[in-house]
């Protein structure tokens, strides 16, 4: 643990060796002293840190006299080792450290990036040789800091960046075109260059008629002369060397005006250096993670420019399994970065010839991850065959040897099965296949004349291998022909999404029932989620905390959607794109290298 010669109160600096120690790696929120020994120090006795709180948590710090780094390290499982140091702003004459600080390292912790934030030392001539070196020599010592442990904790150290609010912006701005300054002698060679900038309404320039004057006052002194002026307008020190930079700021901004974000990412243009910046028509100044209006958005699209530049983890992306024609030439596969543009993977190809059942078909191919982490996929083979095929594969690509399970070979009558799911009960750690079958001479109340008779029940097995299953049971009787089943875990139960197949009258819907066990009992079918057309073929998969069901509008030929919302079911289908002759598939969720694999096919 560091120490520093600085006068803190013995108590605090136990406490914060405490905590570092005693914390187990890489949980949240950890407080280390930045310094050894802190550079051109004064020692005040009557200088001390004063912690603004408010509901019990610290809001703001004023007169910090020991700087330190709050560690916030994301799941190493969704973080490719970005970090970001954040220096929360205040006019150099405070921190508010909560609202642009705290907050943020947890925003930027669910994207899966390493946050630190920098309670740096406020510009002062009781405690510093030179109070306008001050706050950058903390900022640099940081970026060493990180640099230098970057194995330790499992850090890349070529991706530290350096974000900043307000005057924090003018410090992160100052870094990022100062990094090579000698403000102090640090103990190594470590690179206090950060490698991109993230600045939010910044103060950038310290020109008058453009700059925070608190800021500046603070910073350089109310007499300040051209030298200094112009050597921390940052706008005026940018090169071809400086770090790229993604700028926020509000037209409206009455405290720091919006020309400091323009200059600086103009002189960035100038130089070549890659900037993106969002102007927003109002907002003011201090929204922090966006409160109302335009303004509220930046975060979504900072975390765009994070994702584009390859600072986060490759989000997961989706792949849709389905069969084109009557299924003959066997499995078709799709993909999609965000479920609603679909792109046809190897040239929309069949991954798999079909080889079992009486018509070697497959068609309604269903594929699941299961438990053992390998994708378990079954199919229907035949029009009037009495069992499905299944196969498994480790990528999507390779798959095993095909069989065919004759899941209703025990019913002399039954006519056929047809669109097979599977789904994983994580807690029995059991298979539940599922399909529609028709038996002659079963459920006459709703027997028709039309659809050449099919009546059907969704009837279901159960395995833990796929080589043993359990006696075939009915799972689904709702009082009217029903096929294409599919179930997903949600919430504390599960939501089977069916067809309604009745044609007299009509129905040729999707229909949700729920139950709290996989096997049942499901309760009544509640009112369609699907329009007046004929739909089928149900998956569904949740985006973006909405749950999106994905059918086949078969006598349209094409696919169709619909997303749950709090006012209900939204028809997405206008908002979709699927290759075309996608017929009756099932959508997972996959990892980007998965994907990237079967594009290789």
């Amino acid at each position: 643990m560091k120490k520093s010669n600085n006068i803190y109160p013995l108590k605090t600096i136990l406490f914060l060796i405490f905590i570092w120690i005693t914390v187990p790696a890489f949980s949240q929120k950890k407080e280390m002293s930045l310094w050894d020994k802190i550079p051109d120090e004064i020692q005040s006795k009557d200088y001390s840190e004063k912690i603004d709180a408010k509901n019990g948590v610290a809001d703001g710090v004023r007169k910090v006299t020991l700087p330190t780094l709050t560690a916030y390290f994301a799941n190493t499982e969704k973080s490719n080792g970005t970090s970001v140091i954040i220096c929360p702003g205040g006019g150099y004459g405070m921190l508010a450290i909560n609202k642009e600080g705290y907050k943020v390292a947890e925003w930027l912790n669910g994207l899966g990036i390493n946050a630190f934030v920098l309670k740096y030392r406020l510009p002062s001539d009781l405690i510093m040789k030179n109070k306008t070196v001050g706050p950058l020599q903390d900022a640099q010592e940081a970026v060493r800091v990180i640099r230098r442990n970057a194995v330790k904790w499992k850090l890349n150290p070529n991706k530290i960046g350096i974000m900043g609010f307000s005057a924090g912006g003018h410090l992160a701005a100052t870094l990022s075109t100062h990094y090579d300054d000698k403000v102090y002698t640090p103990s190594d060679t470590t690179s206090a260059k950060p490698n991109f900038s993230i600045l939010i309404y910044p103060v950038i320039s310290m020109q008058e008629g453009i700059t925070h004057q608190g800021s500046k006052d603070n910073l350089l002194g109310k007499n300040a002369n051209n030298e200094a002026t112009e050597k921390y307008s940052n706008e005026k020190q940018v090169t071809a060397a400086t770090p790229k930079a993604f700028l926020v700021h509000a037209t409206d901004d009455k405290a720091v005006p919006v020309e400091n974000s323009i200059n600086y990412y103009l002189a960035l243009k100038k130089e070549k250096v890659s900037a993106e910046m969002h102007l927003y028509e109002n907002g003011g100044h201090g929204f922090g993670l966006g409160v109302k209006g335009t303004n509220a958005s930046w975060p979504t699209t900072c975390e765009k420019w994070l994702n584009t530049n390859n600072y986060t983890l490759k989000p997961d992306g989706y792949v849709f399994s389905y069969f084109k024609g009557n299924g003959e030439d066997g499995l078709h596969i799709a993909y999609s970065e965000d479920g609603y543009k679909w792109t046809a993977l190897k040239n929309d190809t069949s991954f798999l010839t079909p080889e079992v059942g009486k018509d070697k078909l497959m068609r309604d191919p269903c594929v699941i991850k299961g438990g053992d982490g390998l994708y378990h996929m079954v199919w229907t083979v035949s029009w009037t065959d009495k069992g499905i095929g299944y196969a498994s594969s480790k990528d999507l690509i390779h798959w095993s040897k095909q069989e065919f399970i004759p899941v209703m070979a025990h019913e002399e009558k039954a006519r056929n099965t047809w669109a097979p799911e599977i789904t994983y009960d994580e807690k029995s750690k059991e298979y539940m296949i599922y399909w529609a079958s028709t038996i002659d001479g079963k459920f006459l109340e709703t027997q028709s004349t039309e659809e050449k008779g099919y009546n059907h029940r969704i009837y279901y097995t159960t395995t833990k291998d796929f080589k043993k299953f359990a006696k075939t049971k009915l799972l689904y009787e709702p009082g009217f022909n029903v096929i294409d089943a599919t179930i997903v875990k949600q919430d504390q139960g599960f939501v089977m999404y069916l067809k309604d197949e009745t044609k007299n009258p009509v129905q040729k819907n999707i229909k949700i029932a729920t139950s709290k066990n996989l096997t049942g009992p499901y309760n009544k079918a509640g009112e369609p989620i699907t329009g007046n057309y004929w739909a089928e073929g149900p998956t569904a998969v949740k985006i973006e905390n909405n749950w999106i069901v994905y059918f086949d509008k078969y006598t349209q030929k094409k696919y169709g959607a619909v997303k749950e919302t709090a006012k209900g079911w939204e028809d997405i289908s206008e908002q979709i794109s699927f290759p075309t002759g996608t017929r009756h598939g099932t959508v997972l969720k996959v990892s980007s290298d998965e994907i990237n694999g079967l594009k290789k096919e």
